[in-house]
């Protein structure tokens, strides 16, 4: 069966939902150290958690998270640039994944959080684009 994902307001949905959000929040953030503890905090039962725990979700904290796929020279230094950059910007740096270099270049993803940047991720894509050891810098589509 296809996923089909829905944007509803959560004022109209059953409570256990926003307990089931909170109770992954609890654990994502480590203030319950495991499923019992952090259903429990959130006044929750397990069944219920494991029920629905993979079929809610955060919109507003997945929206502020980005993928970027950078083309680099094979150049010391360019990877330390390109993240001293994004930093720089105010993005919170989640993931890096980097290809071994071929024909000279090497493509980097980097998974971003933006939500604590002053200006759009695209303004400074596009001043990282004029670095010299960066082939090519584009935004991913969101697969969520």
């Amino acid at each position: 069966m296809e996923k089909k994902f829905l944007i509803v307001d959560q004022a109209i949905l059953p409570e256990v939902f926003s307990k089931v959000l909170r109770a992954k929040e609890l654990l994502a953030s480590g203030a319950a150290r495991n499923v019992s503890a952090a259903t429990k905090m959130a006044d929750l039962s397990r069944s219920a958690f494991y029920k629905y725990k993979d079929s809610v979700f955060d919109f507003e904290n997945a929206k502020a998270i980005v993928t970027v796929k950078a083309i680099l020279l094979d150049e010391t230094g360019a990877l330390q640039n390109l993240l001293s950059e994004l930093s720089d910007s105010g993005a919170s740096i989640v993931t890096i994944n980097q290809s071994a270099p071929e024909n000279g270049t090497a493509v980097v993803s980097v998974t971003l959080r933006t939500d604590g940047m002053p200006m759009p991720i695209d303004d400074v894509l596009l001043s990282i684009q004029n670095q010299r050891t960066v082939v090519s810098i584009r935004r991913m589509a969101n697969e969520r």
